[in-house]
């Protein structure tokens, strides 16, 4: 026993002292506190994101069918998860559909004329669109892409 304590004092064998981990502690601790809103924001920046691109797609949909088109439309229409876009008119026919990204919902859209429509997509629903978001709401209108909850 005697020899082991020698032997460990000659060659300096020790470890971490408890103010040395509490250090180390302390700075992950920070660290952690600077990174984890930051990551939390990312995924609603994601989100909104998805918003965008689709109330885009839509919208340039409309916007591309009234170049060849002259019948009116109807407005955009979301069966969860799709969307879809109609002549005006009771029994229109389906011009165009496409599916809305993971959570989002059109929440309001109106197209009366060529020159005159918008359509509002939101994120951060659930899958079947119940529920509300605190995401922010994008319109896409005759004049682009904005951020607001109406038409």
């Amino acid at each position: 026993m005697l020899a082991r304590l020698r032997k460990s004092a000659e060659n300096k064998d020790s470890g971490f002292t408890l103010i040395e981990l509490l250090v180390v502690m302390i700075i992950i601790g920070i660290l952690a506190a600077i990174a984890i809103p930051a990551f939390l924001n990312q995924r609603t920046k994601a989100r909104e994101a998805s918003a965008k691109a689709d109330v885009s797609t839509i919208g340039k949909e409309v916007a591309t069918y009234y170049v060849d088109g002259i019948a009116g439309l109807a407005a955009a229409s979301a069966t969860l998860p799709t969307w879809t876009l109609n002549e005006a008119g009771a029994g229109g026919a389906l011009i165009t559909s496409g599916k809305l990204s993971k959570g989002n919902k059109i929440t309001a859209s109106a197209i009366t004329t060529p020159t005159a429509y918008c359509v509002v997509v939101q994120s951060g629903f659930a899958a079947d669109g119940t529920g509300t978001s605190a995401d922010k709401a994008w319109r896409f209108n005759q004049d682009g892409l904005t951020q607001a909850a109406a038409c």
